[in-house]
């Protein structure tokens, strides 16, 4: 009997040692790879705030696609983050004023102000996009997210390239453990 029970831990240790090994190989690497093709649209993820200032990590979104839209002027950005606890604003109000006081022009800013998770970030974004099929999308977070929000894209039908932004360094451990539950998530519940 303890002989089966130790076989069915060491199983279950193999097989969860396996998909951290796996999903986080997958993460890095899509948090190392730069995308650099042509799209239709670029969609920088919120992220908190406190009260009405965007914290380390949003701004870092903003900084990576701040560079692009600036290399890129025919590009529009849809900033899509809603407001959270303890946010005085929504975070695409945060995301628009911050991009445009550093010179990007606010004819080119779209904001979507309603989504509460990464999947309604880019779903609802879709839903303030001028054509709906074949659209190239650039998304702009941080490096551990690249990878489940081009995933999620994907099942939108978008065709999706990564900007992905630096890790503050006080949240890369908890960021990159967060996310391999949050990939878990997206697979067994496809959002």
């Amino acid at each position: 009997m303890k002989r089966n029970i130790f076989k069915i831990f060491i199983y279950i240790f193999a097989v969860t040692l396996l998909s951290i090994i796996l999903i986080e190989g997958l993460i890095l690497y899509e948090g190392q790879k730069t995308d650099s093709a042509e799209v239709d649209y670029v969609i920088i993820l919120g992220a908190r705030l406190y009260g009405d200032r965007p914290s380390p990590a949003l701004i870092e979104r903003l900084d990576i696609g701040k560079k692009y839209l600036q290399e890129n002027q025919g590009v529009k950005v849809i900033v899509s983050g809603g407001q959270g606890a303890n946010e005085t604003i929504p975070e695409a109000l945060a995301m628009k004023t911050y991009l445009s006081n550093q010179g990007i022009d606010e004819e080119r800013i779209i904001m979507e102000d309603k989504s509460t998770s990464t999947f309604e970030n880019l779903k609802f974004s879709l839903d303030k996009m001028d054509k709906k099929e074949g659209l190239k999308i650039m998304i702009a977070t941080n490096k551990h997210h690249i990878f489940r929000s081009k995933l999620l894209a994907k099942r939108l039908g978008l065709e999706p390239y990564g900007l992905p932004a630096e890790i503050p360094p006080t949240v890369i451990i908890q960021s990159y453990v967060r996310e391999y539950f949050a990939v878990i998530k997206s697979f067994l519940f496809d959002r």
